[in-house]
């Protein structure tokens, strides 16, 4: 499986604090059949002030010590980008960390407040979207607004907007009215792709394997590769960073 959606590179977000926490992270992750891993650490200005530049020098270092412990694995790098207008400042810019290209444009994972959909929202994605911006929506399932008017997502979707549920999720993790709001979603083909949006081992690790088979048994097994392995591989490939380690673990 490939995972678009992790926070492992250490100490610049609320997930792996250390380089162990990333190995952690990543040797779990292959345990459980992920061979591909998108780094995307928070970008929330005011909160995580990651930018293109302090992410790659610390996804390069994480690199290094891959290699050194002969991990098999591909790993490449983008960001969660928080909705703000200081987004268009960076797109104009070419400071965003993109997670890849889709049907020719590229590719951001945008989150929204888990509180709200923030007034404007629809108006801020149109300008995304003409200036060659496709928004992956990162968890959907885990925002308030929608839990009391999923319709609200039908207005993005419609504009151009992919969307991203997280597997864990789908298995209750974030409680029952973002697991009801996941399997709503699914059930209308709304969703592009699953990831882990893992953060540590002990509260959110990656349960990707869990999600697939879940997945399988309610829809079968191509839908469970469409958004598992074959979207994510198409966005991932298209990552001008990755990086490829042909290590023994």
């Amino acid at each position: 499986m490939i995972d678009l959606h992790s926070h492992i590179l250490p100490g610049i977000d609320d997930g792996a604090r250390t380089i162990e926490d990333s190995i952690a992270l990543i040797q779990q992750s292959i345990e459980n059949g992920v061979s591909k891993i998108m780094a995307t650490p928070h970008s929330n200005i005011g909160t995580f002030d990651n930018d293109l530049s302090g992410i790659k020098q610390v996804f390069n270092e994480l690199c290094l010590k891959i290699s050194e412990l002969d991990i098999k694995v591909e790993l490449a790098f983008a960001a969660e980008v928080r909705i703000c207008p200081e987004i268009m400042l960076l797109a104009k810019k070419q400071q965003l960390p993109f997670l890849g290209q889709y049907e020719g444009k590229n590719l951001l994972l945008l989150e929204f407040p888990d509180s709200h959909i923030p007034p404007g929202s629809e108006k801020f994605v149109s300008w995304l979207l003409a200036h060659n911006i496709c928004p992956l929506i990162a968890h959907p399932e885990r925002n308030r607004d929608l839990w009391q008017h999923p319709y609200l997502i039908n207005e993005f979707v419609h504009l151009g907007c992919l969307l991203q549920i997280t597997a864990a999720s789908l298995l209750g993790s974030f409680g029952q009215k973002s697991q009801q709001l996941a399997w709503q979603y699914l059930d209308l083909d709304l969703v592009h792709l699953v990831a882990s949006d893992m953060h540590n081992l002990k509260r959110r690790p990656n349960r990707m394997a869990e999600a697939y088979q879940v997945i399988c048994d309610k829809f079968g097994t191509d839908k469970a590769k469409l958004l598992c392995i074959d979207n994510p591989d198409l966005i991932f490939s298209s990552n001008p960073s990755i990086q490829s380690f042909k290590g023994k673990l």
